[in-house]
C-alpha cells in the first residue's frame, strides 16, 4: 500500500451534490458498447457476489432474480445454471447478444408490445430474458416481482437526477422477504465526474431506508492502474444488502 492510498475506513466525501448535473444519454451508452468502451464488464464476474452467493440465496431453490442494466454479466447463467429465473434489462442490444453467444446459449427475440420499438430475448430453456429497452420503461410490461436482485454496475450508472425514479422502479419489483445485494463505489467525486457516479451511504438510506434495512456487507479497495485516467487516487467497492423492514 502506497502513500497515496487511504484506508478502508475513509469517511464518505462531504459533497454529494457536486455530481447531481451529470447526464449521460442512452445513445451514448450504446455507443459505449459499439465502440468497445466497456471496461465496467468483469468477465469472470463479480468476486464480491462469488463471495457471498450463500447468503443471498439462503438455499432457496427457483428464485426470480432481476439484473438491472444488466449488460452481458456472466453472472444471469450462474442463477441460470442453478434453476433460477433471470430476468435483466439493458439499453444495448449488442450487450444483449453477446451474452447469448458467449455463453453458447440459444436464443429467440420477440417485439415488447407495450413499448413500441424494444424487445425481450429469451434463451430457448426459457429461465433467461432480457428486456432491450431503458429501464424506466420497464414498469409498462407488468415484469412481475422478484425474490432477488443483483444491482451492479446499475445505481452507479443511473444519472444522478434520475435516481429517484429508478429506486421506485427497482422498490416496485420487490417480492416478499426479497433480498436486494447492491454494489455501489466510493470516490472524490470532484475529481472524476462519473459514470460510474459516486453513491455515499446516506444516498442509498435516502433512496430505499423507508422499505429496507440496509447492511454494509463489506468494502474492499478496488482501485487499479487504468482507473489513475479518472484523475482520481482512491476507490473502494462497498457491497449492501437490503432486506425487507
Amino acid at each position: 500500500m502506497d502513500g497515496r492510498r487511504i484506508s478502508l475506513d475513509i469517511e464518505e466525501y462531504p459533497n454529494t451534490e457536486v455530481q447531481k448535473n451529470q447526464v449521460l444519454t442512452l445513445e451514448e451508452w450504446q455507443d459505449k458498447w459499439v465502440n468497445r468502451n466497456t471496461a465496467f464488464h468483469q468477465e469472470q464476474g463479480h468476486q464480491l457476489l462469488k463471495k457471498h452467493l450463500d447468503t443471498f440465496l439462503k438455499g432457496e431453490s427457483g428464485l426470480r432474480v432481476f439484473f438491472p442494466l444488466c449488460g452481458k454479466a456472466v453472472e444471469m447463467k450462474w442463477f441460470a445454471d442453478r434453476g433460477h429465473s433471470v430476468i435483466g434489462v439493458e439499453i444495448s442490444e449488442l450487450g444483449i447478444r453477446e451474452f447469448f453467444t458467449e455463453q453458447n446459449l440459444s436464443y429467440s427475440e420477440e417485439p415488447i408490445t407495450e413499448i413500441p420499438g424494444a424487445k425481450v430475448f429469451k434463451s430457448s430453456s426459457g429461465n433467461i430474458s432480457l428486456y432491450c429497452c431503458s429501464i424506466f420503461d420497464l414498469p409498462r410490461t407488468n415484469i412481475g416481482k422478484f425474490d432477488r436482485i443483483w444491482d451492479r454496475g446499475a445505481l452507479v450508472a443511473i444519472n444522478p437526477g434520475d435516481r429517484k425514479c429508478y429506486a421506485d422502479i427497482m422498490s416496485s419489483l420487490l417480492g416478499k422477504k426479497f433480498q436486494y445485494l447492491m454494489c455501489v463505489l466510493s470516490y472524490d467525486p470532484t475529481k472524476h465526474p462519473g459514470p460510474p457516479f459516486y453513491v455515499p451511504q446516506a444516498e442509498i438510506e435516502r433512496l430505499f431506508g423507508k422499505i429496507c434495512n440496509i447492511h454494509c456487507l463489506e468494502k474492499v479497495d478496488a482501485f487499479e492502474e487504468r482507473h489513475k485516467s479518472w484523475g482520481i487516487d482512491y476507490l473502494f467497492e462497498k457491497l449492501y444488502l437490503l432486506t425487507e423492514k
